[in-house]
């Protein structure tokens, strides 16, 4: 089936049926809030699949690929659905994007099925997205916390923790983020001592810190953002010597994060997506070049994101994403000739001439249903006020 699907794509664009334009491509992402340093290289990963589709010259018949940005602010749903708006009056016909998991929905349900947009989020990671209603419209990079909590829970119990108090962000993202962690740590045989919310934008977390502390914990697992609450009640943990042992999902990793803490939080552990390989070493080298940080949390998917939407629009021979998202998973997937990072324009000329691509990227790319990534997560310790991999699960 999927054969017979991009021959048919080839010899639409054989027939030329298409015709040259302009795609718009919206990079829709928290470029202020709670995760504002993390979306520069988020956004740069997804402009350079963008860019490199374009100048290949086998995009839809010398289509060019345009990209344009928009903030989402990660927590302000109301704006970033005005974002959106803008994209899609302006033109946009797909994004990259959201970044945060509530306003990824909001978008989804009041701009991208009223306007059938595509949207493939880099690191949306609800398990809500799971099972939202999507018409077949979203696909993510980024695997679920479902998968992330297992992940968080056999590395605690490795670690020797027995314990754990979890304060998170008081959103979808940090609730669905925490109740995964809590499952997976209790049914491994561990205590969870508490768990509840912050709230982002506040001065002081004394109040949420006491309350943690009085609790107790071998750990304090951060389920927040590192520009925001999560810092702050970090901040608080150290000043207070309530916890000197900290567990950091996705939400908090990055070079941020050492930045703020240095060696004050050395021996705690990091968890977020990424993969190891030959794709992983190739985007690296390709970020690089570009002048971003190829190792910053996302910005791999983004690549990733950017390029699945372009390459099924190549199968689908139009940028109609109602077509498009038809070939999302027949691109993602075996069998096919393998695609890693810079190999975009020979994608194109591969499904061009009618033959099938598994396309691998940054990070291992294997999409299973409903259109998400089935979860490769980086392990790392802080040791020396950085951040050292240690792994891979």
């Amino acid at each position: 089936m999927k054969h017979l699907l991009l021959a048919t794509a080839a010899t639409a664009l054989v027939a030329g049926s298409a015709g040259a334009e302009e795609v718009k491509l919206a990079l829709h992402l928290g470029f202020t809030g709670p995760l504002e340093s993390m979306a520069p290289d988020i956004a740069a990963g997804g402009r350079a699949a963008a860019e490199e589709v374009s100048e290949s010259g086998n995009f839809l018949d010398g289509s060019t690929v345009v990209t344009s940005e928009s903030d989402t602010t990660c927590i302000d749903a109301a704006a970033s659905v005005a974002a959106a708006e803008r994209q899609v009056a302006e033109g946009a016909r797909a994004m990259v994007g959201g970044q945060c998991s509530g306003e990824t929905i909001a978008v989804l349900e009041r701009v991208a099925l009223p306007n059938g947009v595509m949207m493939i989020s880099p690191s949306a990671t609800s398990p809500a997205l799971t099972t939202i209603e999507d018409q077949g419209l979203f696909f993510r990079t980024a695997p679920s916390d479902a998968r992330q909590g297992v992940v968080i829970a056999e590395l605690a119990q490795a670690k020797g923790i027995e314990s754990m108090a979890i304060t998170y962000t008081n959103n979808d993202y940090g609730k669905g983020l925490a109740d995964s962690i809590q499952a997976a740590f209790e049914e491994l045989g561990g205590t969870v001592t508490t768990s509840a919310a912050h709230d982002d934008g506040k001065g002081d977390y004394s109040a949420e810190v006491a309350a943690l502390a009085a609790a107790g914990g071998d750990a304090l697992v951060v389920a927040g953002y590192v520009d925001q609450g999560g810092s702050g009640v970090t901040r608080g943990a150290l000043d207070t010597g309530a916890f000197d042992m900290f567990v950091f999902p996705d939400g908090m990793v990055g070079q941020e994060l050492v930045d703020r803490f240095g060696t004050e939080i050395d021996g705690s552990i990091g968890i977020n997506p990424a993969a190891e390989g030959d794709g992983r070493d190739r985007f690296m080298e390709l970020a690089e070049e570009a002048g971003f940080d190829g190792s910053s949390a996302y910005a791999g998917e983004a690549y990733d994101s950017a390029a699945l939407i372009l390459l099924a629009m190549q199968a689908a021979g139009s940028s109609d994403p109602a077509e498009a998202k038809e070939q999302v998973m027949n691109v993602a997937n075996a069998p096919g000739e393998p695609i890693l990072p810079g190999e975009l324009g020979k994608a194109l000329e591969l499904i061009a001439a009618g033959e099938d691509v598994d396309y691998v990227g940054a990070t291992a790319v294997e999409l299973v249903e409903p259109g998400e990534s089935a979860g490769t997560y980086r392990e790392t310790t802080i040791t020396d006020g950085a951040l050292e991999v240690v792994g891979f699960h």
